[in-house]
């Protein structure tokens, strides 16, 4: 037996000595991950809510019992965000002040989710989803009609500061696929033509409805229903009589 299990051993060995190791490029996010001090983003510059958003703070904090304020990091830093337009480190030290935390506690949050901003962003914030669903669907075309219209790449912002553009995974509309998220507002069932026509109207300083674009309300079957077309039967349907 030892001798066979000391032959299988070998052979495992030999075979893995021979196989190549494979590697893969290291997938990168536009987002900023390590930080580095620069004119417009260093501990130095001062960073305070705004005193309505110092209310909003306040109402924040309220909503969560004491001994779990550091539950509200995520809409602090989200407000932040939004006051000062992408998320300096000074705006995460304010917030590590009011939660009393370390502020390795807020960058750890800060730069695992996405959604924040670690360098200054544009106005408008286009972030095309090209996950396989919106890929299916032609993702790339809409991203490519993006970068001509706005002539800018991913993870570049405009000159004028109107613009910035990501590429980013899932956004959870994929039944609407291809769709693009524009700061707060998802545009779906795009086309290269629609997403012009969305990106023409912000130029001229007007909202566009935000939704399916297609003539779809919101995800439901394009045309008619396929299923469930009719009423279910009165009262009773679905339950075992001999109960």
């Amino acid at each position: 037996m030892l001798k066979v299990l000391t032959g299988v051993c070998s052979k495992v060995g030999a075979t893995l000595s021979k196989r190549s190791v494979q590697t893969c490029s290291v997938l990168q996010h536009d987002n900023l991950f390590v930080h580095r001090d620069t004119p417009e983003d260093n501990p130095g510059i001062n960073f305070e809510f705004s005193s309505e958003n110092q209310k909003r703070v306040e109402a924040i904090l309220a909503i969560y019992p004491e001994g779990h304020k550091r539950a509200a990091m995520i809409p602090l830093l989200d407000l932040a965000q939004r006051q000062h337009g992408w998320l300096p480190i000074s705006a995460m030290h304010k917030v590590a002040e009011i939660l009393n935390l370390p502020n390795m506690r807020v960058y750890e949050v800060a730069t695992f989710y996405t959604m924040f901003m670690r360098k200054p962003t544009g106005k408008y914030h286009v972030q095309v989803c090209t996950t396989t669903p919106c890929m299916l669907r032609g993702s790339d075309k809409i991203l490519d009609t993006i970068k001509k219209e706005l002539c800018i790449g991913v993870g570049e912002t405009s000159e004028d500061k109107q613009w910035t553009l990501s590429e980013v995974e899932c956004l959870g509309a994929c039944v609407n696929a291809p769709m693009v998220q524009i700061n707060d507002d998802y545009y779906e069932d795009l086309t290269e033509k629609t997403t012009k026509e969305i990106l023409d109207e912000i130029k001229a300083g007007k909202k566009p409805a935000p939704g399916p674009k297609n003539g779809r309300f919101a995800a439901e079957p394009i045309g008619e229903p396929t299923s469930l077309k009719e009423p279910p039967p009165g009262p009773g349907f679905g339950v075992r009589k001999d109960l």
